[in-house]
């Protein structure tokens, strides 16, 4: 197997690539728009993982946060990162697990961010 990366789609997929570079540093390495500037495909480097975001079609159901869940683990130390991406990617969204400790780690949160993709991020 050459990679694992993990794909989304999204309405407003060039919107969410923008809220996920900010929420975890990351780098966009890829990247194949539309006409309209939303993404056909991109890929962004988060923490050395991939990250597909695809744009939606507009004749497709969206199933927002339902089925699946994206989870980064961030390691003993990784505090910072995990706060960081809590700002970037609560507003408007469904607050699963407020930020704060939790059986399995000192620091977390879950929640649906405003694009429909459940997100458990922890320390």
């Amino acid at each position: 197997m050459l990679r694992s990366m993990f794909q989304v789609y999204v309405r407003g997929s060039d919107k969410a690539a923008e809220l996920y570079k900010n929420a975890f540093d990351a780098e966009l390495v890829d990247e194949y728009k539309n006409e309209d500037g939303t993404y056909m495909h991109a890929e962004l480097d988060v923490f050395g993982q991939i990250l597909s975001l695809s744009e939606l079609p507009p004749e497709k159901e969206q199933t927002t946060g339902t089925t699946m869940q994206l989870c980064l683990h961030m390691g003993e130390g990784g505090e910072e990162l995990v706060i960081k991406a809590h700002e970037a990617l609560k507003e408007g969204a469904e607050i699963t697990f407020p930020l704060g400790e939790c059986m399995f780690s000192p620091l977390m949160f879950g929640l649906i961010d405003r694009f429909g993709v459940n997100w458990c991020v922890f320390v």
